[in-house]
């Protein structure tokens, strides 16, 4: 193990009643791609959330690079969120700005101005996903495929250190998964880059995770490698792995018929 990138620390989180999050443990580690997985509710987005600071713990802290971000203010997270860019499940892209400016916005956001500088910095972050000269199409001109393609630019165009990927597969078909895999171990081999990845796809989980989280009721339940998933006979695991509910399949109307 080497040093951790983001320390989380007895993290809790509560909105209204709702308990979401209840003491969560986790180091992420410096150049490593990390999955999170679990049951829907199980606190995962909202875990992630607070890795760049977009959410204030409960109780608990988050460290980023060292420093604990938890009680600073806008003004003060935000060299820290230049640290870790976000790559939202529905990808976010604003549909009325053209690939460019929406790759540009977080740029522009903390305070880019040359217009060259922007221009070459979003021509590299589309270079490394693969979308070479598609700055002038409009959101509506993409594919699944290219949108979740253009999120991920606009997530790395500002070279931050982590990358979190909030359902990165959601939509998309298995060859197009699969490319989005490829994107994300390419960050971290040839850029760098720490990848935190939330997902339900098992066959992504397998090929591209280094270390595997499993929340279960907003707290962490298993930690261990791909292979020690695969052989898990933890009883709340291996339906998860499997893809098994445990309910009885019943025949259909048509085979009941026959």
């Amino acid at each position: 193990m080497g040093e951790p990138f983001i320390r989380v620390r007895g993290l809790e989180q509560k909105f209204g009643s709702q308990h979401v999050l209840r003491g969560v443990d986790l180091d992420i580690i410096r150049g490593e791609t990390l999955v999170l997985l679990g049951g829907s509710g199980g606190g995962k987005s909202v875990l992630l959330k607070h890795l760049p600071g977009l959410l204030r713990p409960w109780k608990g802290t988050v460290e980023v690079d060292g420093e604990d971000i938890s009680l600073l203010d806008e003004r003060q997270l935000a060299p820290y969120r230049r640290k870790v860019g976000i790559m939202f499940q529905n990808g976010a892209l604003f549909d009325s700005m053209s690939v460019e400016e929406n790759v540009a916005f977080p740029l522009r956001e903390i305070g880019v101005k040359d217009a060259k500088e922007i221009k070459d910095r979003v021509a590299e972050a589309l270079e490394i996903v693969r979308l070479p000269g598609q700055q002038k199409k409009m959101p509506s001109e993409l594919s699944g495929g290219m949108r979740k393609r253009v999120a991920l630019a606009r997530a790395v165009v500002g070279r931050p250190a982590c990358v979190l990927y909030d359902e990165p597969h959601a939509g998309l078909d298995p060859i197009t998964a699969d490319s989005i895999d490829h994107l994300i171990k390419d960050l971290q081999h040839h850029h760098g880059m720490t990848n935190v990845v939330i997902t339900h796809e098992m066959r992504s989980v397998f090929h591209i995770a280094d270390r595997v989280v499993f929340l279960q009721e907003g707290r962490v339940h298993w930690t261990g490698s791909p292979e020690e998933l695969k052989d898990t006979q933890d009883p709340i695991l291996r339906p998860f792995v499997d893809g098994d509910s445990g309910e009885p399949w019943v025949g259909s109307p048509l085979q009941s018929a026959g």
